[in-house]
């Protein structure tokens, strides 16, 4: 049903959309949608689509897709829940949601971010939907692993897991104000047994950065994981070149690590 306000600033035919995709309840539309829905000719589709995108009704997501606002919910729109967007980019769901945007999702942190982090095999893009920041960071195959699928409106979304969230955040721990951050939140997620440890492990012994695998064993380690469950990720750093955690040659050498460390 189509208030009257809404017929009036509308012509019949966008009143006939509106009403459909109201009736649909349908977040995002598609050009497809429209042509079977109303049998339009794509010079008239053009048309209307130019319309409603005027008066922000549809709002442009990528090309040929479209979310739904209608006009009773003002001038700003309806708004878009920021998770729905990634999968539309992806139908061959080779991404998920991570980074700093799940820290907040997962209660890590009572910080907001303003970018939207979406990794997958296939696009490098920074780019503002809906009015939302989104930047898709591409990254190889082999670091695609450690996600989830949750519902959102009927809608299956990829997102990393509390677990793979934490190796993220220390191999990418600028939006929180750098390592030393990233590294409290680490340990006060685990202390409070927050994530699976054993999945931590695993999911650090196949991260492909090798400070990052060093970082995550000897924070496990100066809380007192013990050797045996961290076996998998002493294994998976014992042959490989001494690192520096500290940006400097200056320490003490953790062999077990192949790391050199410091108090600080």
């Amino acid at each position: 049903m189509v208030s009257n306000n809404t017929s009036k600033t509308l012509g019949p035919i966008e009143t006939n959309i509106v009403a459909r995709l109201s009736y649909e309840k349908k977040a995002f539309v598609t050009v497809e949608d429209l042509d079977r829905w109303f049998n339009l000719l794509p010079e008239n589709r053009k048309q209307f689509v130019f319309r409603l995108k005027k008066k922000n009704i549809l709002i442009p997501i990528k090309r040929g897709v479209y979310a739904f606002s209608p006009l009773e919910a003002g001038p700003e729109g309806s708004g878009v829940d920021e998770l729905l967007i990634p999968p539309l980019f992806f139908p061959k769901k080779n991404y998920y949601v991570g980074y700093s945007t799940m820290l907040n999702y997962y209660g890590f942190t009572e910080q907001l971010f303003q970018t939207v982090y979406v990794l997958n095999t296939s696009r490098w893009m920074e780019k503002i939907i809906c009015g939302i920041s989104y930047k898709f960071v591409r990254i190889p195959e082999n670091r695609l692993y450690g996600s989830e699928i949750i519902k959102i409106k009927d809608v299956d979304v990829n997102i990393s897991s509390k677990e793979r969230t934490l190796i993220d955040l220390l191999y990418f721990n600028k939006p929180v104000g750098g390592i030393i951050s990233a590294v409290k939140i680490f340990t006060e997620v685990v202390k409070n047994n927050q994530c699976d440890i054993k999945k931590v492990i695993e999911y650090a012994a196949r991260f492909s950065n090798i400070t990052t695998r060093k970082r995550v064993g000897l924070i496990l380690e100066g809380i007192g994981v013990p050797d045996i469950i961290l076996k998998p990720l002493i294994k998976s750093v014992k042959k490989t070149a001494v690192s520096s955690l500290n940006g400097t040659r200056q320490g003490t050498l953790n062999k077990k690590w192949m790391a050199i460390v410091n108090d600080s």
